[in-house]
């Protein structure tokens, strides 16, 4: 296959993924009608275990997990933590609200970085963060008692919860080679099974098992999750770093459109301005790994 059509292709998988991410957060807060956080975030990550266990077998991947500390730690943070606060704060929040709030995310790992990796804050990156704080502030309108508070902070945690499995996978990454479907498959795994204990513990009422949840649960698992996921890792190795980070960007945007169109979300004046500020100071830090020829971290995949 000649290079230009392998590009095409690329391309193609690329906005096919964006959609697919920028659609779930509608998906997810439809199933999350029938289902509790916890029991519908262990479906998820089953699915997509499963798509992956596919993936595993037919690329003749070895089972052997590797790296054993950092897949507690990144399993525990990034795919549990991450997707179990996720789901919890669109159990009461709207989708293309929350989803912006958790794409605050590259501005924790700016944070995290400082002290974990070394990589101080300078130049322009102050100025992205400078609007992305004044963007938050105008989401979450702290002078405005809203119901949706708790739901907004539980968002602002899931974000957080990523950034720190993207800083730790880094790290671990900047020593030595790792294969990010391997671990991938192990970390979801391994998340899974904190998933299903505190699932045991946590009293709930039992999946209304429907036809509305049964498809909306499918596409958010093998699809969304699994399927994306590989998706990711195609294009990551076909396109531009620039272009794949670029591209993530519209994934809040999807989820905002489809919310507004499927479930009649409309923010205010106030979060409106605020989405644009985070949405302009998304874009200065992705045009500033561009010229920097930064290389997207595997693992800021959103699973």
């Amino acid at each position: 296959m000649s290079g230009s059509r392998e590009t095409r292709r690329a391309a193609l998988v690329m906005v096919a993924m964006v959609v697919l991410w920028g659609y779930s957060w509608v998906a997810s807060k439809v199933a999350l009608k029938h289902a509790s956080a916890l029991d519908f975030t262990a479906i998820r990550v089953e699915l997509g275990i499963v798509t992956l266990l596919a993936a595993m077998l037919w690329t003749g991947r070895s089972f052997r997990p590797r790296h054993w500390q950092a897949l507690l730690f990144i399993g525990c943070i990034q795919t549990a933590g991450f997707l179990v606060l996720k789901a919890w704060a669109l159990t009461g929040g709207a989708p293309g609200k929350t989803s912006v709030l958790v794409f605050i995310m590259p501005f924790w790992v700016l944070l995290l970085a400082w002290p974990v990796l070394h990589e101080r804050i300078h130049g322009l990156q102050w100025v992205a963060v400078v609007l992305a704080a004044m963007g938050l502030v105008l989401v979450l309108e702290p002078w405005a008692l809203h119901a949706s508070l708790f739901s907004n902070s539980l968002a602002i945690l899931a974000g957080i919860f990523w950034a720190i499995g993207a800083v730790f996978a880094k790290r671990l990454h900047n020593r030595i080679q790792v294969d990010p479907l391997s671990f991938t498959f192990w970390q979801m795994l391994i998340g899974l099974v904190l998933i299903l204990a505190a699932q045991a513990v946590a009293p709930s009422q039992p999946i209304a098992w429907n036809a509305e949840f049964v498809a909306n649960a499918l596409f958010c698992g093998a699809l969304a999750t699994g399927t994306g996921w590989l998706m990711w890792l195609y294009v990551l190795h076909r396109l531009p770093a620039g272009t794949t980070s670029l591209a993530t960007l519209a994934v809040p945007v999807i989820a905002a459109l489809a919310s507004w169109l499927q479930l009649g979300e409309q923010p205010g004046s106030f979060e409106l301005a605020g989405m644009l500020l985070i949405g302009l100071a998304l874009t200065l830090l992705s045009w500033l790994s561009i010229r920097k020829h930064e290389i997207p971290e595997p693992m800021t995949g959103q699973e």
